[in-house]
């Protein structure tokens, strides 16, 4: 009788193993039993134990079923019980294959075939290379073929390319000439500084005759020694690459890609990759490393005894690699690098277009490949600070930019004591004149009239510690909720409870300049932003923070920025915290050119804190500019005496600007 059609996966610790194990030595009395144990041993690695089952020599077909497994690379093996036909003394079994062909890779599944025999030893399946696949024949064997797309560039908004064209050396093999797998894969990760476990693990599954990519390295940063150790091993070779890694500017946001000199990739990369594939680390790099790679189109294939390609038993089409346009502007990214090179430490600059929130300009100082921090550092902002909660006096009705606030050298509230930085204090001053020079002690003693909650809520209008989002990782800013009126006086000039980062502070001054906060943006076509993206300012306050930060350029504290023909409107502070560990001064200086905002931040010794690195690395990069970027909206309006000129139009494909 046919047994019935059964598809069932045949997995360990079911009673199924048990028969197996007590008729692997004794004559299978049916063809299924016959075909379940020798699928189970396959399975489980048991290829003598398989190679019993069949009618061919038992080695040959041990070497068989374990060549298969080897030549795949695979990482897992299962099978499933199909159809059996039996006519007298024949039969015939289909069974189901699912061959992992490992970590990155797809799941290889078809519907192989056998033929039985029953003969005095009982039922026998008759042994060809067919058994492992339909379409394997004599004299071949099996491997798996990669086509890697190059990888994708990534552009500013005017198409220019931010990655450079790197020259590379490939270092490679060709499996069939190598003196042991193992051992010549080993001695050339050595040579490398690589790990040699994902080198093998390609190579084990690679065509023998062809070249495999394995690692990748800038051709300026190899040693000639290098590649003459490397070539001295057997079945070892290079060749010549071309490939966009390196970024040519804004290296903390684009990012590093694994595959260069030193990287070491399978101890650095948490993710599935072939050796010798290309891998972002970080940065935009990271974040659309799928885009920016492509798949790679993945193929099954048998090979004859010379290493030729014979056929194609599976195909899995991979994915063109993409490109990535980003809002930078390479002009004004170059101006912000050179800006701060100036610098005595660490420091940081962004800059965005006031009317979109789209980041122009995002630099680091030093200009490492994981330095992020102008999105990402924590600072506090001090009396930079005094934008927001300037608006949250006004709003509140606390104060008026005419209306007298005192300005004395040191001032108590609550059980908190604050004092200007030069423990000096203001003639008869003004709300305006008080922000011009960021009186400490005038902003601490409005706090409690402005109140806890008009400054919280001044600072989520301003989009501090609020769920917006790039692409990148990004430090929206903190405000923990004042809850003393000390609490509430150290908040109004950006002290304990307030954090910052560049990044959310030029979306502050962009706002001011703009009249409507924006959510950033830095990739043209990613999910960025927030469900509310934008959302104006109350008129008046603005038009009134304006004229305030107006003042502070042309009288007070930033008067060193008060550069002709478009007016520059800001705000500088400096504010001593502890950085990594030790007491840095902070200088902030933050403010709006036209349709361009921007944040500065300089690390300095307390001892020279009184040098404007801030602001003379902010000025630099506005002068800088090339005539004509920046264009002003508010020529002639109030507030805007000090040289306003007529707008001039922007650079190519940043109208406006």
């Amino acid at each position: 009788m046919t047994p019935p059609p059964l598809r069932r996966f045949l997995a360990a610790g079911t009673g199924v193993v048990m028969a197996a194990v007590m008729t692997a030595c004794a004559t299978q009395p049916s063809p299924e039993v016959a075909v379940r144990t020798f699928l189970l041993d396959w399975q489980a690695g048991d290829y003598e134990a398989a190679a019993r089952q069949t009618t061919g020599d038992v080695e040959e077909v041990a070497d068989a079923l374990e060549g298969a497994h080897r030549q795949l690379d695979l990482a897992g093996l299962r099978f499933g019980l199909g159809r059996i036909r039996q006519n007298g003394k024949g039969a015939t079994a289909e069974f189901d294959v699912q061959a992992d062909l490992g970590i990155g890779d797809p799941v290889w599944r078809y519907t192989g075939e056998m033929s039985l025999g029953r003969g005095q030893d009982g039922w026998k399946i008759a042994w060809s290379p067919s058994v492992i696949h339909p379409d394997l024949n004599e004299g071949e064997r099996l491997a798996v073929s990669y086509d890697v797309p190059d990888r994708g560039e990534i552009f500013d908004r005017n198409d220019e390319p931010l990655v450079s064209e790197d020259q590379l050396i490939v270092f490679g093999v060709v499996p069939a000439e190598l003196d042991g797998m193992k051992e010549g894969v080993g001695a050339l990760a050595e040579v490398l500084g690589e790990e040699p476990g994902p080198m093998l693990d390609r190579v084990r599954s690679a065509p023998p005759e062809e070249f495999q990519p394995l690692v990748l390295l800038r051709k300026n940063d190899v040693k000639t020694s290098v590649v003459r150790k490397a070539k001295k091993i057997a079945g070892v070779g290079t060749t010549d690459l071309t490939m966009p890694l390196t970024p040519t500017m804004a290296n903390g946001v684009i990012g590093e890609v694994a595959g260069t000199a030193e990287h070491n990739v399978s101890s650095r990369v948490v993710s599935t990759y072939q050796a010798g594939d290309t891998v972002g680390l970080n940065g935009l790099q990271n974040v659309f490393q799928q885009r920016l790679a492509g798949t790679a189109t993945t193929e099954v294939v048998t090979v004859n005894e010379k290493g030729k390609q014979t056929g194609v038993l599976e195909t899995w089409p991979g994915t063109q690699s993409g490109s990535l346009t980003t809002t930078l502007d390479s002009t004004a990214q170059r101006v912000a690098e050179n800006s701060l090179a100036q610098l005595p430490g660490p420091g940081y600059m962004v800059a965005l277009d006031t009317r979109t929130g789209e980041i122009l300009a995002a630099a680091g100082s030093p200009n490492d490949l994981s330095n992020d921090g102008a999105f990402t550092k924590e600072y506090e902002p001090g009396e930079a600070f005094t934008i927001v909660s300037a608006a949250a006096a006004l709003e509140s009705g606390a104060t008026k930019p005419s209306a007298t606030v005192p300005c004395d050298p040191e001032t108590t509230v609550g059980d908190r004591t604050f004092a200007t930085p030069n423990n000096g204090g203001l003639w008869e001053p003004n709300f305006t004149k008080d922000f011009a020079f960021a009186c400490t002690t005038a902003f601490a003693g409005l706090g409690e009239g402005v109140g806890a909650e008009a400054l919280e809520s001044a600072a989520a209008d301003f989009g501090i510690d609020g769920d917006w989002r790039l692409s990148v990782p990004t430090f929206n800013g903190e405000f923990i909720a004042p809850e003393s009126a000390g609490d509430t006086a150290a908040a109004m000039v950006g002290q304990d409870r307030v954090a910052v980062s560049p990044l959310s502070m030029a979306l502050v001054a962009g706002a001011v300049a703009d009249g409507t906060w924006h959510a950033p943006r830095l990739v043209r076509d990613a999910a960025e932003g927030e469900p509310n993206a934008s959302h104006e300012l109350p008129k008046e306050t603005v038009e009134q923070l304006r004229e305030m930060m107006r003042a502070a350029v042309v009288e007070g504290g930033a008067s060193r920025a008060n550069l002709s023909t478009v007016p520059v409107h800001g705000q500088a502070a400096s504010v001593k915290q502890d950085v990594g560990g030790e007491e840095t001064a902070v200088q902030w200086f933050v403010g709006y050119q036209g349709n361009v905002a921007f944040a500065v931040v300089a690390e300095v010794d307390p001892a020279m804190e009184w040098d404007q690195y801030a602001i003379s690395a902010g000025s630099g990069f506005l002068q800088n500019l090339p005539y004509g970027y920046v264009e002003d909206p508010g020529a002639g309006k109030a507030g805007d005496a000090g040289g306003a000129a007529p707008g001039a139009p922007g650079p190519p494909g940043v109208p406006g600007i």
